[in-house]
């Protein structure tokens, strides 16, 4: 029975494909799993293997054109099978709903109960693994199918919005089935694995957590398949060919290789032409670029205009899908407005390199600062507040959380009690937490719980800039670099050594007074050390 195969949905924001090269022709034989085309997406060029096995009958999408999610894109059937109705637009049932509606009667016919998932099998879902995660990607996988699994043992890393964190098995047995490939998405309470005894029917597992999962649907409906026009049959297509594969610049030939021989040549910076493919007719292979040699006689990289432009799509991190989501919502959630000041800071300096003479002593001058703006903050609780549609709430306790830059974006650990800490214990935390942020360490209760946030770019030579707020905090302190420049001290111009300072408020619960009367208190700490230790 001829199968009908439709443009998949190779992306969560795909809306339509364009068949970049096909690997079968009319009358091939399909096995399944066979690659049948390469179809680029809004985001890559992908390969799409076939579920289904028979021979290709019928190409419905030509090289180099484009078409829509679900439109028909080949027919696979068996040998010399008539499919004129199909073509001419008869009623026809897709191969999902031929399945679907088999299925069915089937259910009505024997009146079996529900499948259930056996004894001793256990269906792993993808876990919360922080307050604000929604979906999961999986980092690594620790196991692979077939590995025995003890209950304590790490099945895989998985990179929520905070962190990327080891996740442990609470079952044990053999890992029958990984459900969300490395480097893939899911959201919370997907289907992870499936972990049970070795010779599970893992199909039929599959099937009962589906029908657990899936709430009940209507009756399949058949699906009317109109017929291609005939040049789709008869002629090539003369579209351009909009195509993942590299063509030449000022020819109409294209070069058939696959998308990881494409990446490799790109980063090893090799042309296409100069390969002579190994693969199934002709497509350039993995093998094909790891075995190049490059003439002697090669003028270096001849097809390369100067001033090409080129660019990159990297795909968002959770992280950074979430900084994303969160910064918006507070910048135009919150009121801001900034205040600037500038200290003086020849006095910090000379506390600083005294106490760092002591033994075992070495404390920096955003320790400073996080402990002086906790201090500040006990005597003025609204700028250490939280805003609520009913009420404002004043916190006592004063937890800092210290701003982080790690490659996918920025994260916030927590010096909790930060006024009740000496200076070297605030170092050694924030040191400690720098650290396991760049390798993604941090606990998610590390990030959590902050009354307020300081971003600190003086170490990158930054002298002033502002931030947006880290909700639910009301309040963000920014810090600059220690610069010279001529002060007036005494009435006389001196060298001096100043740093610039802005705290961005939410005017929902801080006031403007109320900001300029913590930063003079803030003044009084940084530019009065000894206040800090006494």
């Amino acid at each position: 029975m001829a199968i009908i195969v439709n443009m998949p949905r190779l992306s969560d924001t795909m809306e339509e494909g364009t068949v970049s090269s096909w690997l079968k022709k009319v009358g091939d034989k399909v096995e399944e799993g066979d690659i049948l085309a390469e179809i680029e997406t809004d985001k890559a060029t992908m390969e799409f293997e076939s579920f289904n096995e028979g021979f290709l009958l019928h190409i419905g999408i030509a090289e180099g054109e484009s078409a829509e999610v679900d439109s028909l894109l080949a027919i696979i059937g068996d040998e010399g099978e008539d499919i004129s109705g199909l073509l001419n637009g008869e009623s026809v049932t897709s191969a999902t709903e031929t399945s679907e509606a088999e299925e069915s009667q089937t259910k009505k016919s024997a009146e079996q109960p529900a499948a259930i998932i056996p004894d001793g099998v256990e269906v792993v879902k993808m876990p919360r693994l922080s307050d604000t995660m929604e979906e999961g990607t999986v980092a690594s996988w620790l196991k692979e199918i077939g590995d025995s699994v003890n209950e304590g043992e790490i099945l895989a890393e998985i990179e929520t919005d905070k962190a990327t964190m080891e996740f442990e098995s609470f079952f044990a047995g053999e890992l029958l089935h990984i459900g969300v490939q490395v480097g893939e998405s899911a959201a919370v309470d997907s289907l992870l694995a499936i972990i049970g005894p070795n010779g599970t029917d893992v199909a039929a597992v599959l099937a009962a957590a589906s029908s657990a999962d899936t709430p009940k649907t209507e009756e399949p409906k058949t699906t009317n398949v109109s017929a291609p026009p005939p040049t789709t049959l008869t002629k090539p297509s003369k579209a351009v060919k909009k195509t993942g594969v590299q063509a030449s610049a000022n020819s109409n030939q294209r070069i058939m290789a696959s998308p990881l021989a494409k990446k490799m040549a790109a980063e090893k910076g090799i042309d296409l032409r100069q390969l002579q493919g190994s693969g199934e007719y002709g497509r350039i292979v993995k093998r094909d670029i790891e075995q190049f040699v490059p003439s002697s006689t090669t003028i270096a990289a001849p097809f390369v205009p100067k001033g090409q432009e080129s660019s990159e799509d990297i795909p968002n991190s959770q992280m950074r899908k979430v900084i994303a989501k969160r910064l918006t919502e507070s910048k135009f959630s919150a009121p801001h407005y900034y205040l600037s000041v500038e200290f003086d800071m020849d006095a910090a300096i000379a506390f600083r390199k005294q106490y760092n003479e002591l033994p075992d002593t070495k404390i920096s001058f955003n320790d400073i600062v996080v402990k002086a703006t906790a201090l500040a903050l006990k005597q003025h609780p609204q700028v250490n507040s939280r805003w609520y549609d009913d009420r404002m709430q004043l916190n006592h306790h004063v937890h800092i959380g210290v701003a982080v830059a790690v490659p996918e974006g920025l994260v916030v650990p927590v010096v909790r009690f930060a006024d009740e800490m000496a200076l070297p214990q605030i170092g050694t935390h924030v040191k400690d937490y720098a650290v396991r942020a760049r390798d993604k360490k941090l606990a998610p209760d590390e990030m959590e719980g902050s009354t307020f946030t300081i971003s600190n770019l003086g170490m990158f030579g930054i002298d002033e800039f502002t931030s947006i707020i880290n909700q639910p905090n009301s309040a963000i302190l920014s810090v600059g670099a220690i610069v010279q420049k001529p002060v007036v001290k005494d009435g006389e111009i001196v060298v001096g050594s100043t740093m610039k300072l802005t705290l961005a408020c939410d005017h929902r619960t801080v006031d403007g007074a109320t900001g300029a009367q913590f930063l003079q208190t803030l003044r009084e700490y940084i530019e009065q050390p000894l206040r800090l230790v006494i």
